[in-house]
């Protein structure tokens, strides 16, 4: 599978320390593999001892025999930066495995966008503890597993069943609404990014019915929050955030409904940058290009 309008596009992205020449460097880069640059961002968090990241597009017909020589090039430009850096064929979607519950708002959401080419990506199934979704996924032609979560604190049985599953079959995870913490343990051996999208309460509400706590606490917004899941339980580097102006005449179920779109809107932009290269992750925070 490809993606229509991006044969023999590449994504180049490049973080290291900030110094002169780095620009020109891939910029003649390009040009030396007679590529042509469709776009560029960079950010510099200080032009003086700092750090630097760019992202460029660039056009190179024939590219999937340039890559070879063209990744060469790039590590020994590189090398006396000192900087970090991969390239990628962007017609080629990632593949992106869907973790879900019985919440379905985010899993619906994303196969929906995906149906409609809105999301660049392959979904090679989904998987869930529950089976409600199951007829809904499989109208959209994407397979269901259903893997039980395990009753108790240890979930090494049912993580394993799904690491088996995901096993050299995708590139990144996403859990829409998936209400199982993961353990070091998994995150170590999925070795793919996973994405999570939680309420922007936490951890002000944390724990159960966060929607019922706010409303409590007479809260004048809601929101939702994307985030690299990472052993300390979301506290991961945030993707992207969202927030919805509520007032006290809202119940807890208008304040659930409002907080279910803002969640699902949040994290299908996650999705999206992140398929596209336009997220770098620098320690615990994130460039999004």
């Amino acid at each position: 599978m490809r993606i229509d309008g991006l044969t023999d596009h590449a994504c180049l992205i490049v973080s290291g320390p900030d110094q002169k020449g780095i620009v020109a460097a891939m910029a003649a880069l390009v040009a030396r593999h007679e590529g042509n640059i469709v776009s560029l961002d960079q950010h510099s968090s200080d032009p003086v001892g700092g750090d630097f990241f760019q992202r460029v597009v660039f056009h190179r017909e024939g590219l999937t025999s340039a890559l070879p020589a063209i990744e060469a090039d790039l590590a020994e430009t590189l090398e006396p930066f000192g900087m970090t850096w991969t390239v990628r064929d962007i017609s080629v979607p990632k593949r992106m495995a869907i973790l879900a519950s019985t919440e379905d708002h985010c899993l619906l959401d994303l196969l929906w966008r995906h149906r409609r080419g809105a999301l660049p990506v392959e979904i090679p199934m989904v998987i869930s503890n529950h089976t409600n979704a199951a007829e809904d996924v499989a109208s959209f032609g994407v397979p269901f597993v259903h893997v039980p979560s395990q009753k108790g604190p240890d979930k090494s049985a049912s993580e394993a069943a799904i690491l088996q599953h995901l096993a050299g079959k995708v590139d990144f995870v996403v859990l829409a609404r998936y209400m199982q913490i993961l353990s070091s343990d998994f995150l170590e051996k999925v070795g793919v990014p996973v994405i999570n999208i939680h309420h922007s309460f936490l951890p002000a509400f944390i724990g159960a019915n966060p929607y019922q706590k706010a409303k409590d606490r007479g809260v004048k917004l809601i929101g939702a929050t994307a985030h690299y899941v990472t052993e300390d339980l979301d506290e991961g580097p945030i993707i992207e955030q969202d927030v919805a102006r509520v007032t006290h005449a809202d119940s807890t179920t208008e304040l659930r409904r409002r907080g279910a779109d803002v969640e699902r809107a949040v994290l299908s932009r996650a999705v999206l940058w992140h398929s596209q290269d336009r997220v770098i992750r620098h320690g615990n925070h994130t460039i999004v290009f």
